[in-house]
Parts: C-alpha cells; structure tokens; sequence
C-alpha cells in the first residue's frame, strides 16, 4: 500500500471510529453543539489544539468551549483533521478561512486562498484584497491588489470600490502600472469614491487630483469635465494643479523638444499591461531581425532586438505560455520549416520542434494551448497543409487539409474555432475565407469576403473577425471588413488611412492596430489603429524600421516588462497631432 492510501485509509478508520464514538477523550463544543474527537487527531492538524489540550488546559479537562464560529465551520475542520480534505464553496468560503485562521489549520487557510484566488474578478477583488488584512496571506494579497490595478477601469464601477481607504486609494492612484486606457477614468473614480461619502471625503479632492495624470487628457476633457467642477473650481491647490496640466498639455501639443522630460507627475505616461511586437520582416531590400516594442501608453516604439537571432521575413509568431514563436518564413536564401523560440522574461532564443513542411507566407495563430501553421509556401509549391504544435511535448502533427491552396492569407481564432482568410493560390488572390473546428478536425467553407486579399491582415476584435487590406492582384488595399458568424456575413467597415498589404496587424487596448507592410511604392514605418466603437481609424507612433512582411504579437503579464517600453524617468515629450485631441 502507497504512503498516500495508506494515510488515506488511517483517516477513514479513525473517522469511523469519531463518528461511532469509540475511544474519543474529548468534546469539542461550538454553540449549542458538542463534537466527540481525539485529541491526538486534532494535535496532529493544528498547533492551536496542541496547546489547547498540552498547555492550556488540566490534563482532567474532556469539554473544551470555542467561541467566535459557527457549528458548521467547526465541523468541516474537524472532518478535515481526520480526512485531510475540506470541501470549500462561494458560498462558506469566507467564514471557514476566517475560522481555520482562528485555530491555525494552515492547510485550510491555503485551500480557501487558493479557491480565492480563482474566483477573483472585478466584483470581489477588492472585498478579497480587505480579507487578507484579517488573514494574511501575502500571494492572496498580492494577486488581489493585481488583479485590482490591472482591471481597474472595471473595478471602479462596483460598489466595493467606494469602500476603499483614502490611503489604499492613494496608493493604487500613484502607480505607474495602472492600466487605465483613458486617465479620465481616473479621475472620475476620484469623483465618484467622493460623492459616496461627500462630507467626510471632499477635504481629500486635493491628495487625490494629484495622483491623476491629468495632463494626459485632452483640452477638450479639461476644460468640459475638470475646470468646470465645483470640487475642483473651488480649491486653490486643485486650481493650481489645472493650470499645470493645461500649460503641460499645451505644450505636449505644439513642441518636440528631445531633452525635455516628463518631470510633471501629472504628466508622466502610466505603464502598458500589455505591448505590441513586431517582429522581422523585409526592409531595405533584405530580410530584419528587427524587434520593436510598441508602449501604447506612451505612444512610442523602442527597439528589443537580439541580434542572436536570424533575419526572416514572411515568417508567422505566436505568444504562448510567456515565449514568442518565431514560425517559417523566409531568408532569401531558405524557406524555413524551423521554430525558434524567444524567451520573453530571460530574452534568449532557443531552437523548438521544425515543422512538418517548409512554411513561407504563412498564416499563424493560437487556439487553446496550441499554436497552428496554415497553408504557406514551401519553395516549389503553395500548400493546403496544416499543423498544430503542442509545446508541452515540442511536436508539430498534421491535421486536416484546408480546402484551398493558401499562401499569403492570414488567421485568427473565434470562440474556439480557427479562421483564415484570402490569400493566394499560384494563379489568383482569393476572396474565399474557411474555418477550422478542432474537435471535430475539419474545415468549412464561410461567406465570401467582399474582395479579393492576398496579403491580407485578420484579427478577431469585437466578436467578429477583421480582414484588413491586401493586394487585389491589381492594387493594394485600404478597404477593411468584418464577419460575423452568427450570420455568416461580412459587412464593410471604415478603410485604413493608407493602402498597405503583408503588413503586421494585432489588438492591443481595445484598438486594432495595423503595422508597416507595402503600400503599393515602398515599405512602410506606418502605423495605425482602428477603434470599433467610434469606427474610425487614427495615426499612431511611426516605427524606426521600414518594414513589410513582418509579424505582429502581443504579449501581457511580464515580469520584465519595463525592460519593452520608454523609461517613465528619461521619456521625451511626445508630440501628437493636434487633431487626435479634438476626437478624442
């Protein structure tokens, strides 16, 4: 018998034995209700009963009285002690980490932070990260308060929200990572956490205007929402602050100084919880291995390039389990079936599992903890073929053949299917678009596309999938339309600014960005973003590297991520086109 059925079985006989009666040598009561056990059982699970019954008590003592919990907490401990399992629910999950921490049954007081910390969301993150100044426990606390910065736009709509501290407020206020997309929302929890207590609260509007960036707002935002509020209109210190942020924005708008900095704590970028990589490409007539980093917070590119790496240009890259996937793609020379595989965190390459077939112009994307290589070109011919890669055993395995010959498409997945999209066959660019059901390892033909895109960029963004630009056969593409599988349709949405094909596309902030590619002359620095809400499309930050044929990623959740955006403490004013304020 193992040590594990060997305990387990310990446990079931001396649990009978409670639950008959026999050989107990104490009573445990809990309100009205007693509980027969064995001391020796208890002693064992928790250091509190070894005192209670060693140090605190005669040894005569059988009836011991414990106050401050329920019955049924009492019970479910004591059934632990004796089975080594507890069954923890939304809703006794509280109460029994409260009464496990009273009598220290630490694996008790794991096992409920463990279900906490599943069950985090925007709700109950906060009512959480309160429980852990009652039972401390430092990972709970840490992804609690995480969990709090990282999702704060949402969690600043709950009613939890306006019970925190002004100092816990303070402290979330005044970091640089906290992902807010606008810093209007900051200010508007500022508000709102105020107005719920007015009296007791308005004499902090001060301290708590000077934690929100406000001039990362607009003009437009400042002087409808700021300046004409009564809280911030009739205090001197918030006034001043104002007058600050306006001379700040101001000045951000209309100069493009490279020494000056964000001194300004008002003015200083708030850290990304997530960046846009772009990867390789073609540039300058040869093949990059170009890595830049796009920090949306500040609107800025800075290069990451490890130059250990190999140019290639056409390949694919995926983000799966905190690496970069570098898929395919071509040197000039070969067309690549090898993987490489970069370290996010340790930034260093190494080689991963070659693929089935040589891959050029492929499409790549992931689904689940798998990535997938679609269609592509292996030097000699265009190909159907597909592959899915599992990097817990590093293995590609085929499965089924897409119905059209596709090089140049590109993919995406959608509640839970995979989806690709144009592309070009050896004689036409196409107009086709199929998806893929794992489960049941087939594709299926979807709606025509309203053109034809080789080329082409596809992303999943709000709930529908995006093709974006491309080459016809005859021009290149600035059109963009979307398909929405409830009604196998695609509808036209705004065109891109500027033309472009095999260029990198992603989503990063709710936005859908396109990046560089060829725009019928040249290869391009060129970058936009798409915003579904307002359906319009703005210039974002240029990148230092003209390129096409590159691939786009992002990646959230780094340890390291200062080490892929602008140091807040040596970042240059940034100038913006004084059009993106009056939308905004």
């Amino acid at each position: 018998m193992s040590d594990q059925a060997e305990s387990s079985h310990k446990g079931s006989v001396f649990n009978n034995l409670r639950l008959e009666g026999q050989f107990c040598d104490a009573v445990i009561k809990v309100e009205d209700v007693e509980f027969e056990i064995h001391k020796v059982i208890l002693c064992k699970c928790s250091p509190y009963f070894l005192a209670l019954f060693q140090r605190w008590s005669s040894p005569d003592k059988k009836v011991f009285v414990i106050p401050g919990m329920s019955p049924d907490m009492m019970r479910l401990i004591i059934e632990f002690a004796y089975t080594g399992t507890v069954s923890v629910t939304a809703e006794n999950v509280q109460e029994l980490l409260l009464a496990a921490d009273q009598l220290n049954v630490m694996d008790v007081v794991q096992t409920c932070c463990d279900f906490l910390g599943e069950q985090l969301c925007t709700e109950n993150c906060i009512g959480i990260f309160r429980v852990t100044d009652v039972v401390f426990s430092a990972e709970l606390q840490h992804r609690a308060y995480r969990y709090m910065v990282d999702h704060f736009e949402e969690v600043a709509h709950h009613e939890e929200f306006l019970h925190l501290s002004l100092q816990q407020l303070i402290d979330i206020l005044e970091r640089d990572d906290l992902n807010v997309r606008n810093e209007s929302v900051a200010f508007e929890a500022v508000l709102r956490w105020i107005d719920h207590v007015p009296e007791e609260r308005k004499a902090h509007v001060a301290v708590l205007l000077s934690k929100v960036r406000l001039a990362l707002t607009t003009l437009d935002y400042m002087q409808l929402k700021v300046v004409s509020n009564e809280l911030v209109n009739t205090n001197t210190q918030c006034v001043t602050m104002v007058q600050d942020a306006l001379e700040a924005i101001s000045h951000i708008r209309t100069s493009r100084p490279s020494v000056a900095h964000f001194s300004n704590p008002l003015a200083r970028p708030r850290l990304p919880n997530a960046i846009l990589l772009a990867i390789g490409g073609w540039s300058g007539g040869d093949p990059t291995n170009g890595i830049e980093a796009y920090d949306i917070r500040a609107d800025y590119w800075i290069n990451v390039t490890n130059n250990c790496e190999r140019p290639r240009a056409y390949h694919g890259t995926a983000i799966l389990n905190g690496s970069l996937y570098c898929i395919g793609g071509f040197d000039r020379v070969e067309h690549f079936n090898s993987v490489r595989r970069f370290d996010l965190s340790m930034r260093v390459w190494q080689e991963a599992a070659s693929m089935c077939h040589r891959r050029c112009y492929v499409s790549v994307t992931v689904l689940g903890e798998c990535i997938y290589a679609l269609g592509g070109f292996d030097g000699r011919t265009r190909l159907n073929t597909a592959e899915r890669y599992r990097p817990e055993a590093n293995q590609w395995s085929l499965i089924a053949p897409m119905q059209e010959l596709r090089s140049d498409a590109s993919s995406t997945t959608l509640h839970n299917k995979v989806y690709i999209c144009g592309g070009f066959n050896g004689a036409e660019c196409l107009q086709t678009a199929e998806c893929y059901i794992p489960e049941a390892n087939q594709w299926t033909m979807i709606g025509l596309m309203n053109s034809r895109r080789s080329g082409i960029g596809i992303v999943a963004y709000a709930g529908c999938v995006y093709a974006v630009g491309g080459f016809n056969g005859t021009n290149r593409l600035c059109s963009a339309e979307a398909y929405d599988p409830e009604n196998n349709s695609w509808h036209e949405v705004s065109p891109m600014l500027t033309p472009r094909s095999n260029f990198g596309i992603e989503v990063l902030d709710d936005r859908l960005f396109a990046v560089g590619g060829f725009n019928g002359f040249t290869t391009s620095e060129n970058v936009e973003c798409y915003d579904a809400t307002t359906d319009a499309w703005t210039e974002a930050c240029d990148m230092d590297i003209f390129r096409s044929a590159l691939s786009c990623c992002v990646v959230s959740g780094l340890p390291n991520m200062a080490e892929y955006v602008v140091p807040r403490d040596t970042l240059p004013f940034l100038n913006e086109d004084a059009d993106s304020d009056e939308q905004s």
